[in-house]
């Protein structure tokens, strides 16, 4: 029997000025949420898939002389086993229960948090609100990942709150796959421009939907003499983002509160434009409007990249089931019909060239220290989080 891998210590997390200040019980809280994801995950979830190969699976067959087609027949056979409803109840509840625990911590603390802030976004101009920029509906009609209110609920003046909150809690979520400092994309990405393209010098770097600037402070920190660039809608998190650059010593970041269907940049401006777990969260009447704008923006020989959860193409019916779990459970209203697109087609609509399209994998850096070499080959990247990279190479 393998060895059952713990999620690292919440303590762990990476801590900066704008973090909320923790307590004992704040840590268990987190601890236990880890480990009740990582429970669910590695050792539940395949206990749901026996369920499906050797009770759901052959009770559909019989009944329809055939197999299930597509995830909708697996979904609506499997709504009623008791493995799968124990799985998905669990994992709705440590959900809730993660933005409980997030809440709890930083609202006894909200005029701290509001005060810290202002002392890092007072008298800077890299941090420019628009109070005229409507949250678009898609981002307001639900509570997105179970999150009260969404990114962009401001409960006082100044609001952060709602940013802390996020920034706090997707450590435990992820079980720290996603870096100390939740940071793991932006650094992959990095990581594959040293790699891949060494030569690749951007001047000026756009990321859209930037929430607390996980993965753009990476960015500006691999391109320290970029002019960059990062959007939202919501101004709780903008907020919170500049401070949390600042107080990380990254300085090349302005923060603006803009829409990405249009944007208030020239032709041809940027060098790079990316996203990153960004697009399952729009809308379908969105996403072709900015890669158009994305398209317009990009200068030639510049770069569009895109961090996301693999499309379904090509995927198993109960891979597609499972992985759609979140669109009807989790409050992500886009994802299904986000990851049946043909991204390739829709990036050609939107101007780009198809041969210069591309797909990869692409694994997100973690800390060693906080999980320890698994042998001597180096780090352990099957602790970290895997995802599709897509995007293009503007002609």
């Amino acid at each position: 029997m393998s060895e059952q891998v713990l999620p690292p210590s919440w303590q762990h997390v990476g801590r900066h000025d704008l973090f909320p200040v923790s307590r004992h019980d704040d840590t268990a809280r987190f601890d236990f949420l880890a480990n009740l994801n990582g429970y669910l995950a590695g050792q539940l979830s395949p206990k749901v898939k026996q369920a499906y190969e050797q009770r759901v699976k052959p009770a559909f067959e019989k009944a329809a002389g055939r197999p299930p087609q597509n995830r909708h027949e697996v979904r609506k056979a499997m709504a009623g086993d008791p493995t799968y409803q124990t799985w998905s109840a669990l994992r709705r509840s440590s959900m809730e229960m993660r933005q409980q625990a997030g809440r709890a911590l930083v609202l006894r603390q909200a005029d701290a948090l509001i005060d810290k802030a202002r002392q890092y976004n007072t008298g800077d101009d890299g941090l420019k609100l628009d109070p005229s920029v409507q949250v678009p509906r898609y981002a307001s009609a639900v509570d997105i990942h179970c999150m009260p209110g969404g990114y962009h609920t401001e409960l006082t003046a100044d609001d952060v709150t709602a940013a802390a909150n996020y920034d706090c809690g997707i450590f435990a979520t992820t079980g720290g796959m996603l870096g100390r400092y939740n940071d793991g994309g932006g650094q992959a990405l990095a990581q594959w421009l040293k790699e891949q393209h060494p030569e690749f010098k951007p001047r000026r770097i756009l990321d859209i939907g930037c929430t607390v600037g996980h993965n753009i402070v990476p960015l500006a920190q691999a391109f320290p003499e970029a002019e960059v660039i990062a959007i939202d809608v919501a101004a709780p998190m903008l907020r919170y983002a500049h401070a949390r650059a600042r107080a990380l010593g990254v300085n090349n970041i302005t923060f603006v509160q803009a829409n990405g269907e249009a944007l208030d940049y020239p032709d041809g401006h940027f060098d790079i434009v990316m996203t990153s777990m960004f697009w399952h969260e729009t809308s379908a009447r969105a996403m072709p409007k900015m890669l158009a704008e994305i398209q317009r923006v990009l200068a030639s020989g510049g770069l569009t990249a895109h961090l996301e959860q693999p499309q379904y193409h090509g995927m198993d019916p109960y891979e597609q089931f499972i992985r759609d779990w979140d669109a009807y459970n989790n409050n992500e209203p886009f994802w299904s019909v986000m990851h049946e697109y043909d991204l390739q087609q829709m990036m050609t609509e939107a101007g780009f060239d198809p041969q210069r399209y591309f797909e990869t994998k692409i694994r997100g850096v973690v800390d060693r220290d906080i999980f320890p070499v698994a042998s001597e080959k180096g780090e352990d990247h099957g602790r970290a989080a895997l995802w599709t990279m897509f995007g293009a190479w503007k002609a």
